[in-house]
């Protein structure tokens, strides 16, 4: 039976390259996006060429109180689009970028971060819990920087080093169903994430590159192959780990 994978936030970026790769590994995807709805669609189209089914949905990753409608939704599509009532695999995806010392991050910010990255990674799953299948996977996304520091950086760092504890947990409670929990944290990837610095500034790209033991910056290729082959059954075994995909940055 075809794989059902949900990628959050996979109207640009790494979420857009998961979905794709994803896909070229015979997967179906059901993706969401915040507001970007013609990228959205793009995606959905780039997929369908493939063969493969797929759907995009409007969600704000944290907005916890939407959180039940949107599983209506998504139950109803699944039934109208698979006759299933589950979905295989959860790439909790979606997030943003908020550069600012310690010492002036705003408590607005604190808080968007914390709702988009943790407290929307939690409950989204909670609430989706009832539809993953059992024998499914879940792949949480953090960040390099939780292993180094690069100031201005702080909160952002803080809130994916809590992801990475909470798929541990998740892992645990969910191994009794047959599902696999892991992190990916990727290095520094050229893409718009952070207003685009690493991909659009050569200086901050050469930083990165410079502290890289492969000599460059990273792109999303480097990283949705890894996601997909973590769902994948070749890796049915790889539980509970924090997945560093940065070509040795900072070591």
């Amino acid at each position: 039976m075809t794989k059902i994978a949900l990628v959050t936030g996979a109207s640009r970026g790494l979420g857009r390259n998961t979905a794709l790769n994803i896909a070229r590994h015979g997967g179906d995807v059901i993706l969401t996006y915040q507001s970007r709805i013609d990228d959205a669609q793009t995606v959905v189209r780039e997929i369908e060429a493939m063969g493969r089914k797929s759907l995009a949905f409007q969600l704000d990753s944290g907005n916890v109180a939407v959180f039940p409608s949107f599983a209506e939704r998504l139950r109803r599509a699944l039934r109208e689009t698979w006759q299933r009532e589950s979905f295989d695999h959860l790439v909790n995806n979606a997030g943003h970028g908020d550069h600012a010392l310690i010492g002036q991050t705003t408590e607005a910010q604190f808080d968007r971060l914390v709702n988009v990255h943790f407290k929307g990674v939690y409950f989204l799953t909670q609430t989706l819990l009832p539809l993953i299948a059992n024998g499914g996977r879940i792949v949480n996304l953090s960040s390099g920087l939780t292993r180094t520091s690069l100031p201005g950086y702080a909160a952002y760092a803080a809130v994916k080093g809590a992801v990475e504890v909470l798929t541990r947990y998740m892992a645990k409670e969910l191994g009794s169903r047959g599902i696999a929990v892991n992190t990916v944290a990727p290095g520094a990837i050229e893409t718009d994430f952070g207003g685009g610095a690493v991909r659009d500034n050569p200086e901050i790209n050469k930083l990165f590159a410079d502290m890289t033991a492969l000599g460059r910056a990273g792109v999303p290729d480097d990283i949705g192959p890894v996601i997909a082959s973590l769902l994948s059954e070749d890796n049915r075994w790889v539980n509970a780990q924090r997945i560093e995909v940065s070509g040795g940055q900072g070591i």
